[in-house]
């Protein structure tokens, strides 16, 4: 089995972030991961990049810890590969399967519709996973879902501190019959236990991989310490 990490960030990007993408992606090597996605906070979320930049430059400046830990992952012999965390009131999705050429080419994606850019996702080729959906925080006032534009849940997330939200993304899943994927949802560079990903019999080498392990529900198990199920 291939271990990967779906959800990511780094600190050149989210705001949240302490560890550099070269720093993540020697973390994730160390702990014995195949592949992981660097998933940063998108432009309309916590994000470090200045919305008063010219596109393309915002753009730029978007892609950096992806692409910071992607020329380390290359020198140290793991994948690392693109995804964006896209926000909508304090809901979050995981978008697989779009690059920094489909950000250029869609200048007005970080102020359309959600339902809209999950449209241009899926028009794309990519997939959409709800991230965290029950996740309860201070900053969170109430729950959004998109059921008719989700290709997934994230049905653990080694971020949330209580055990019942990642029960009741679970039954979210269930519910509609998504297929559950997991994340750790790293910000920082930790010797804890909380690193979650998901199995495949095959190697993630391309997101194309991914989004066809997500739509065809090949996804064969989820790595999560038993104390966290």
């Amino acid at each position: 089995m291939f271990l990967t990490e779906t959800h990511c960030h780094t600190a050149e990007t989210s705001a949240c972030a302490s560890a550099t993408g070269a720093q993540q992606a020697e973390q994730y090597k160390a702990r014995g991961y195949d592949t992981i996605i660097v998933t940063d906070h998108f432009l309309n979320g916590n994000t470090t990049v200045d919305r008063n930049l010219p596109w393309e430059r915002q753009v730029e400046d978007f892609c950096r810890g992806y692409e910071n830990a992607k020329k380390r992952g290359d020198e140290i012999g793991l994948t690392v590969l693109f995804g964006i965390e896209y926000a909508w009131d304090g809901a979050d999705f995981l978008i697989y399967g779009v690059d920094k050429k489909w950000l250029l080419d869609n200048p007005d994606c970080a102020s359309i519709r959600p339902h809209t850019f999950c449209d241009r996702v899926h028009a794309a080729g990519g997939c959409v996973v709800h991230a965290h959906p029950f996740r309860g925080a201070d900053y969170l006032h109430d729950m959004k879902f998109l059921p008719w534009h989700t290709d997934g849940v994230e049905v653990y997330n080694a971020g949330n501190r209580e055990k019942v939200w990642n029960d009741r993304a679970k039954w979210y899943a269930e519910q509609y019959g998504f297929i559950a994927t997991a994340g750790s949802d790293c910000h920082h560079l930790t010797d804890t236990d909380k690193f979650f990903g998901v199995l495949t019999e095959n190697k993630i080498e391309r997101i194309e991989d991914y989004v066809s392990a997500v739509l065809d529900k090949k996804i064969a198990g989820l790595c999560v310490p038993e104390q966290y199920r």
